[in-house]
């Protein structure tokens, strides 16, 4: 039924600033743009990832439903090779911790942030994901 993750949305006010922001934490550009009816940035998206996965920006206006005043709701977890590194990159482009470095079990480790832009990022050293991709 469910295949893999097609694309992960994320929401901002301010399009191209959290494509500028995103650029510099990924190391890649964006590929594609789309602006809206009044020529502002509406949707930029970047392909990242083992698996190219698509992660795209949208224009609040376009949200599906209005902002939560505080960010919540389901949180996708990225592995990452190095979880603290990973986190030191994120604080000093100004995220702010969401849930603090947690041990999950061994090869496990968790962690989330806030980016400037009010979406959750999960991270995570997954020991699962390296022997899925590795086989």
């Amino acid at each position: 039924m469910l295949k893999g993750v097609a694309t992960v949305s994320l929401f901002a006010e301010d399009v191209d600033q959290a494509k500028a922001w995103y650029t510099e934490l990924l190391g890649v550009e964006a590929y594609f743009h789309r602006s809206g009816p009044d020529g502002r940035t509406a949707y930029v998206e970047f392909r990242i990832g083992d698996r190219q996965t698509e992660l795209g920006i949208i224009d609040r206006r376009y949200a599906p439903r209005p902002a939560a005043p505080e960010a919540g709701g389901a949180i996708l977890y990225w592995h990452v090779d190095d979880l603290d590194a990973t986190l030191d990159k994120l604080r000093e482009l100004g995220a702010k911790e969401y849930e603090a470095r947690t041990e999950r079990g061994p090869g496990f480790v968790t962690a989330s942030v806030t980016d400037p832009f009010g979406n959750v990022i999960g991270v995570m050293h997954n020991q699962h994901y390296l022997d899925v991709l590795g086989g």
